[in-house]
Formats: structure tokens, sequence, C-alpha cells
């Protein structure tokens, strides 16, 4: 007998070696861009922005400070060589891809959340922690990033055959506490949320969307796709 899982979620968790500069330079960044207001706020939010969560515009990797091409440089490294694995793509054809991005900052204080949600218009997403903050010792989901399992509809029916099944198998959500310096890559129509962060000073993260088409195609020529 064989057991064995289908319909598997793939997901990357990584970390980028000797962070600590590049994040103390992005967190000092991001600070001073949240205190200059709305010359860098999201002006048209999809979601409710509440109190406690500061929420930048889209256009984060086209800012030309080293410690954001630094970044930038990371995440898509990493997410083009996840894409290559699970695709079986090989580096030429890879070579052959061309990406549009979105990407963001949040900076997040007590009683700061986001609620869960989804990026229908993308196929890959990415979340960055510049600085966990500091959470508060009797709160341990402060600040969490949850995923929604998409199976937990189908939990209807619970008893002890199906109650304590293996990770690969439950239908329960999960928990990641990140780390400065650590990058999570998910597919864009995963349902996830920030638990309300609990504790002192700034959580302070970068958010990314990703969708692709082949380099030079027609499509291509009508937007600034970035590789």
């Amino acid at each position: 007998m064989s057991v064995f899982p289908l319909f598997s979620t793939p997901f990357v968790r990584t970390e980028l070696p000797s962070a600590g500069v590049m994040n103390t330079e992005l967190r000092a960044l991001f600070l001073q861009r949240e205190r200059e207001g709305a010359r860098w706020r999201n002006p048209d939010p999809s979601m409710t922005i509440n109190k406690g969560l500061f929420e930048s515009n889209f256009d984060l990797f086209s800012w030309p400070e080293p410690c954001v091409q630094k970044l930038h440089e990371f995440c898509m490294r990493k997410l083009f060589a996840m894409i290559g694995e699970i695709n079986g793509y090989t580096n030429e054809e890879l070579y052959k891809l061309e990406s549009q991005t979105h990407a963001w900052f949040h900076v997040t204080r007590r009683n700061g959340r986001f609620t869960a949600h989804n990026h229908p218009m993308a196929s890959w997403s990415g979340v960055y922690c510049v600085d966990p903050g500091q959470h508060d010792a009797d709160v341990p989901d402060s600040g969490v990033l949850h995923f929604q399992n998409p199976h937990q509809q189908a939990a209807m029916f619970r008893d002890p055959a199906n109650r304590q099944m293996l990770e690969a198998y439950t239908m329960s959500g999960r928990n990641i506490h990140l780390k400065a310096g650590e990058l999570v890559l998910f597919p864009s129509w995963m349902f996830h949320e920030v638990f309300p962060f609990q504790g002192e000073g700034e959580r302070v993260t970068v958010a990314f969307n990703c969708w692709f088409r082949p380099l030079g195609s027609e499509a291509s020529q009508q937007g600034p796709y970035l590789r």
C-alpha cells in the first residue's frame, strides 16, 4: 500500500544571509517615508486599512535605493528558482519569461492587522520580514502570518480517524511566525491574513505580487514587464 498526497500547494520559506545591514537601512527608509504621509501612502487600498497599519503605494521595487534593489534582486531570484523547480523549466526556458510586479511595505503598530484576502490578479506572492517587532510575551500569535487551508470547507465531519492527520493532510490553517530576513513565497490565490500585532515598536514587512508572460510576445510590448 502506498499513501501519497494529491492537490498539494507549494510554499517556500527561505532567508537572506547577513541581512542585518540591509534590514536596518530598509527600516529607516520605510519609517521616514511613512512620516511623509500621503506622498508614499497607497491612495486607493483594496481593503480597509485600520489604525495601526501603514501601507505604501505599489511601486516599491522601482525605488533606486541600494537596499531596496538588493531586496528586489533576492526576492526575484528566489521566485524564479521556485518557478523553475515546480514547473520543470530549464534555465533557458526561465529566461524566456518576464514578470510584472507590484511591491509595497507595511508598518504595523499595536492592534494593527490585515484581514483575510488573496490576490486573484497575480500568480505568485511573497512576504519579506524586515523587522518582526517586539511581541508581548503573553500573545504568542501577535502579528502572525496566517494561511487558511483551502480544504477547510471540506471539514464537515470530524472523528478520531481524521482529527490528527499528519501535516501534509490536515485541514487546519497554518501560522508562520516571521523573523527578520525571512521570505515566504506562495500562490496568490491562497487566502491569508495578519493577526493583530500586540507589542512595542513596529512590525515592518514587504509584500509583492507577480504575474508572467512569454518574453517577446505581442502582449509583452504593451506594458513595463520586468525580468
